[in-house]
């Protein structure tokens, strides 16, 4: 059965139900990889983690500080809140020193973070032209994309270069992190795909050229099997350059043509060992929260039960499904209006609020399946 949206729009139950569970993807992507009710200070430094920033405890002129997805949840109710996505390597600030007036629930804590990295996106101001996001002044439609190296979120029309159609399936270095690294333009000058316009491009037509040494994206070759030379004086070797401006692009799997020989120390000295890690990736962290809630959840049983309802059945959730969207949708906007963070105990009030209006609706004579 199909739904008619406006004259001519016409969206299926099924579309609909995909919709909604697409966008469930994307939040388990980020935060399922964290845990919503344990504070993440006792594991120390999390190798990546869904942060938050409260310019309620920490406004601008203050110190910087990040709290875990828990605390943002149990000791931030109602603050104002920057959600930051995910950081590397960052321990969980909520309650130390740098709070003046709040103790953390979760786990007390009195030492500042001292290996911990902040930026300008922990007072919500984003790339090089530090503005927030959403900007209630920037009236152009424009993608953000965090830099791998600095984890800054940039503006697409700020990189200096064009944007490939299939930006989710590359990492991304923005320039002035290239221009401080500047080995990494060796690499780029091999490994940095162009030329790609499309995803089928990537997908299909994606090789690495490396001098007469051309690699598969796809190829397994782990470091043991690789030339025990230092793969960067090889690359320098070879001569090959390009222009050296804007952000770079980076196909899949690039990690590990970089360097890892014993007498190469420019990734560890210029602090960017994590480079090294494949497993540091933000794909990898969201293809681990995905998993993680995949096997809570289960297998969903609204979508094995469609084919048999009857028709009145299938109306009545068409009806229903659409009133409770857009009552949900309008009571989350006012949490967005204000900057608050939606818990738990929110969405379980929301539920009970649909429960008992329900109740209301039969008693007065009105039908609903069950």
């Amino acid at each position: 059965f199909r739904l008619r949206m406006a004259e001519e729009h016409i969206v299926s139950l099924v579309d609909v139900l995909e919709e909604d569970e697409e966008l469930e993807e994307e939040a388990s992507a980020v935060l399922a990889g964290s845990d919503s009710d344990h504070c993440s200070y006792p594991q120390g430094y999390v190798k990546r983690q869904a942060l938050y920033a409260c310019s309620t405890c920490t406004p601008k002129g203050g110190e910087p500080a990040g709290v875990c997805l828990a605390c943002s949840y149990k000791c931030h109710e109602g603050h104002d809140l920057f959600e930051l996505y995910t950081k590397r390597n960052f321990r969980c600030d909520c309650g130390n020193r740098k709070f003046v007036e709040l103790q953390c629930k979760l786990s007390p804590k009195d030492e500042v973070n001292s290996l911990n990295k902040y930026s300008q996106n922990f007072f919500g101001l984003y790339c090089t032209c530090g503005r927030p996001y959403p900007d209630p002044d920037d009236q152009v439609e424009d993608e953000m994309i965090q830099c791998v190296v600095c984890e800054d979120w940039l503006h697409g029309r700020h990189l200096g270069c064009a944007v490939p159609d299939c930006v989710e399936l590359q990492e991304m270095i923005c320039e002035s992190c290239m221009n401080k690294n500047s080995f990494l333009w060796t690499y780029a000058a091999h490994l940095v795909t162009c030329g790609l316009r499309n995803c089928n491009d990537y997908y299909n037509e994606l090789i690495i050229c490396q001098g007469d040494d051309v690699i598969q994206p796809n190829s397994k070759r782990s470091r043991e099997e690789a030339e025990p030379s230092c793969r960067l004086k090889e690359l320098r070797a070879i001569g090959q350059k390009r222009v050296q401006s804007g952000a770079m692009f980076w196909p899949s799997a690039w990690r590990s043509k970089l360097c890892s020989c014993d007498g190469c120390q420019r990734l560890s000295a210029a602090g960017l060992s994590f480079l090294l890690d494949e497993s540091d990736t933000v794909l990898a962290y969201e293809n681990k929260g995905k998993n993680s809630e995949e096997t809570r959840r289960g297998h969903d049983p609204l979508m094995s039960v469609l084919d048999n309802l009857n028709r009145v059945q299938q109306l009545e959730i068409i009806h229903g499904y659409n009133d409770m969207k857009s009552e949900l949708k309008d009571f989350l906007q006012n949490f967005a209006a204000e900057g608050k963070v939606v818990t738990p105990d929110d969405i379980r009030q929301f539920f009970e609020q649909q429960q008992s209006r329900k109740r209301r609706r039969v008693d007065g004579g009105r039908l609903y399946c069950a």
